[in-house]
């Protein structure tokens, strides 16, 4: 891992360079994307069974083949062993609980002169998610993006997930099924994305997609934001740990490798206040590497992108998180509630040393999908209220209109249209 020092007269520059990501579309991907989507836009379920099949190595016939219902949903659940239905039930109940107390809830109030002002708040009709699929299981992902809409009132939640060489993992299956997810369709890529867009013959329109996938995903989100409402266009997975020295040292080097086993681009930093507890870690990390089965990825991505940062004290530590706006901190320290009150920018806080990050992957009950990339300066953690919209609410009194009218008229004119004007001024008595 890098090494930093903020004495170092060069560490802002260092610290810029370290968090360097580049973002930009890639030309290439963004093509195949495009004419993806304008295919699936076009033709429909013909389309999206071709690319199925073409790109997950599936051979199915109709669209019947790539569909699962609630009763698939319930026996993928029930062929699971008694502890991971368990451990699927808790998790749910917990995330559930969590984001009913996000509920937005209409309001009105009035005037003096009657007029009757407000908010109302509905739930969307139809969401799509995103599930990432094959052999690699993200139950968790399911009850994170499913269980806010369904708290919210979505009376149907439309899941993709692809299924290579028809591999269907029951524990993705299951959580569906736990999460109140409608419907299943084995598809994936940014065909998937396309036919949650735009609909097809089977495939419902839905108003807004959430959830994480690959590049082409990614850019098939972007490419359909506007006809759809997205959550976000997500990057690398990233943690920062700011320790004071109390914590064990194998704590806090598991801690960077859970988000480092992601993949070779995800970021991992530790920030402390003492040389020798960095050391400490160090060795801790250089121990625990031999026993990681994704060590390699480990070493790549604590290479490519990690970096331990000595900081001459907490509140220095604090504005240095500020400044990156991790999507995963760590307050590794005594006193955690006190020093989170100084975080400005972080997709989620884990305060103390008992609170793994990983903990808010799976169970705790706050969401895991958060802004990545620095977004968290101006973006928040998925929730309830991105499955709730607002209308406002404008019942104007008569003695209202006499007061608003006047007010309106002026303006319109002001800004040389008439109508407008005209409109408020016909409703005065004089």
């Amino acid at each position: 891992m890098k090494k930093l020092n903020t004495q170092s007269p060069d560490f802002q520059i260092e610290l810029k360079a370290l968090l360097a990501f580049e973002t930009a579309q890639n030309p290439e991907i963004d093509r195949i994307v495009a004419d993806i989507c304008a295919d699936v836009q076009k033709r429909g379920d013909v389309a999206l069974i071709e690319y199925t099949n073409r790109f997950d190595g599936t051979s199915a016939q109709t669209i019947t083949d790539l569909i699962l219902t609630q009763d698939d949903l319930q026996a993928a659940f029930e062929r699971l062993q008694p502890e991971i239905q368990t451990a699927l039930k808790t998790a749910a109940a917990r995330v559930e609980s969590y984001h009913q107390r996000q509920k937005m809830e209409s309001w009105t109030y009035e005037d003096e002169d009657g007029t009757l002002l407000g908010q109302q708040i509905t739930p969307l009709d139809r969401v799509g998610i995103y599930v990432p699929g094959g052999k690699a299981a993200y139950p968790s992902s399911v009850i994170m993006n499913a269980m806010p809409a369904h708290v919210a009132g979505v009376k149907e939640i439309i899941m993709v997930v692809p299924t290579p060489k028809g591999e269907r993992n029951d524990i993705v299956l299951a959580a569906a099924f736990v999460a109140g997810v409608t419907k299943v369709f084995t598809v994936g890529g940014a065909q998937a994305v396309a036919a949650l867009a735009y609909g097809t013959e089977s495939v419902p329109q839905v108003d807004k997609i959430t959830g994480p996938g690959n590049t082409f995903v990614a850019a098939a989100k972007r490419r359909v934001f506007g006809v759809v409402g997205i959550d976000m266009v997500a990057g690398p997975s990233e943690i920062l740990v700011i320790a004071d020295g109390s914590t064990p040292a194998d704590w806090v080097a598991m801690d960077l490798f859970s988000q480092a086993e992601h993949d070779e681009i995800a970021q991992a930093i530790l920030i402390g206040t003492s040389q020798p507890y960095l050391d400490e870690v160090q060795a801790a990390m250089n121990r625990l590497i031999e026993t990681m089965p994704r060590r390699d990825i480990i070493e790549a991505s604590l290479g490519n992108r990690g970096a331990m940062i000595l900081a001459k004290d907490l509140d220095e530590a604090c504005e240095i998180a500020n400044y990156i706006s991790p999507e995963h901190l760590e307050l590794s320290v005594e006193n955690p509630q006190q020093w989170a009150k100084k975080i400005r920018h972080a997709g989620a806080i884990f305060m103390g040393r008992y609170t793994s990050e990983s903990l808010g992957d799976y169970c705790a009950g706050p969401n895991h999908v958060l802004p990545t990339s620095r977004t968290a300066r101006f973006s928040s953690p998925l929730g309830t209220y991105d499955f709730q919209k607002r209308s406002s609410l404008i019942q104007v009194s008569e003695q209202g209109a006499q007061k608003l009218g006047k007010i309106a008229s002026v303006l319109a004119h002001g800004e040389s249209l008439t109508a407008h004007a005209r409109s408020a001024e016909f409703r005065l008595k004089d």
